[in-house]
């Protein structure tokens, strides 16, 4: 009798078609990220988008005012509520083992950031697709921020097509 090194797993599934779909789902530079940036970038936020070394790695962050801004996804990050976080009806045990994995993942970094001090504000797709939800979740985070600097902008308005300040 042989030894398997590995559990022998059930018959995963796919179709081309869902590979390719899969293959296109982008993990930086989506749409929504893209109108995080722009609506931060019209409050005149400094930030940094290549945060590898940050647990987690944050979409958003600027180290020196200690804050990070997560984008997720609702399908990917199961946004409680949201239309966008369906479920598929072929393999069910692989992909709801696989979203707790992310869901665990996801509150394990806003943790260990929280422990470096850093105020954390976690963007779901659906709100970064309706800019007056994104500029509300904005203002209220960064006033609660205290940043001095940000305080006029914020008061402001933030709601133009482009996610800038109006002006």
């Amino acid at each position: 009798m042989s030894r398997r090194p590995f559990k022998k797993l059930k018959h995963l599934t796919t179709t081309p078609a869902i590979s390719q779909r899969m293959a296109r789902v982008r993990q930086a530079g989506t749409a929504p990220e893209l109108g995080v940036r722009a609506a931060c970038s019209g409050l005149g936020l400094r930030y940094r988008i290549r945060n590898r070394d940050l647990p987690g790695s944050p979409d958003l962050a600027n180290r020196t005012w200690s804050w990070a801004i997560f984008v997720h996804g609702c399908y990917w990050h199961r946004h409680a509520g949201c239309s966008k976080a369906t479920t598929p009806r072929s393999n069910i045990e692989f992909w709801l083992a696989k979203f707790a994995r992310n869901k665990q993942r996801d509150r394990a970094s806003v943790a260990a950031l929280k422990r470096q001090n850093f105020r954390v504000l976690t963007v779901w797709q659906c709100e970064a697709e309706l800019p007056e939800r994104l500029a509300r979740r904005l203002r209220v985070f960064f006033a609660d921020q205290g940043l001095a600097a940000i305080g006029e902008i914020v008061g402001g308005s933030l709601g133009t097509a482009r996610g800038s300040a109006a002006g």
